[in-house]
């Protein structure tokens, strides 16, 4: 009998699910959940999608999360750096990012918290969000689920939100934004581009999910998440991660 699915396991399914009708596409997924997302979309509904092995290996079977690629799993090809500006460019990848600070219309943050001139704090830098959100789908993924991280307005602007890609109109035709996986919810986007509750995960009351918002959002008659099948188990726990990564990130 399969025991009951854990919180991690629920946010991995909910990362796969982001790729159901993604077809042929390079995913690029950062963090562990993600990763395990990705592989496990690969393995069951994206079987088209393409992985890397994180660096130049693209992957017809992943290995076990830890293990490279030529110690575990099935390299099919080989993709250098340079040729990822290619593949971006031309909207054949889809990206599943981390966010410090994400805001109504989902503006990404990963730059800078407090003001630019004087900034709190120095985080990682832009780096190739802005390119993402210009150029194909991107989603979000949060592992700490916080007012401090969903706000009114971000402090700096990385990933390119719904409210200012339509500012700008055909220049960012390409502009898609998927769905936000976080550890307590799944968000989508309403017809006007803002962030919309799409579903809460089981054991989650709609009330930590708006305390924890730090915009309006919507909770009534939202649906549960839904919960991995027993195979879904079997490759996160057997195949994908045996050594249980996945609580470090979202713990039991």
């Amino acid at each position: 009998m399969t025991s009951a699915a854990t919180h991690a396991e629920i946010c991995i399914a909910a990362c796969a699910d982001t790729y159901r009708e993604s077809g042929e596409v390079l995913a690029h997924a950062v963090g562990i959940v993600p990763t395990l997302g990705a592989r496990l979309a690969k393995l069951t509904s994206a079987p088209d999608i393409v992985l890397t092995d994180g660096e130049a290996f693209l992957m017809a079977e992943p290995p076990p999360l830890g293990r490279s690629a030529a110690a575990g799993g099935i390299i099919e090809s080989w993709a250098p750096f340079r040729r990822i500006f290619d593949i971006l460019a031309t909207g054949r990848r889809q990206s599943l990012m981390g966010a410090s600070q994400i805001d109504s219309h989902g503006n990404q943050n990963i730059s800078l918290i407090g003001d630019w001139a004087r900034p709190k704090r120095q985080l990682i830098g832009v780096r190739g969000a802005p390119g993402n959100t210009a150029n194909h789908r991107v989603d979000y993924w949060v592992a700490r689920h916080s007012a401090r991280v969903f706000v009114e307005r971000v402090d700096m602007v990385s990933g390119v939100g719904n409210d200012r890609a339509r500012e700008v109109g055909s220049t960012l035709r390409f502009h898609h934004l998927g769905v936000i996986v976080t550890d307590l919810a799944v968000f989508g986007y309403d017809a006007d581009g803002r962030v919309q509750l799409r579903s809460i995960h089981p054991g989650i009351s709609p009330e930590t999910v708006r305390e924890s918002t730090g915009f309006e959002i919507g909770t009534t008659d939202v649906p549960a998440t839904r919960i991995p099948d027993a195979e879904e188990l079997r490759l996160i726990r057997e195949v994908l991660d045996p050594r249980n990564l996945r609580s470090k990130e979202v713990p039991d």
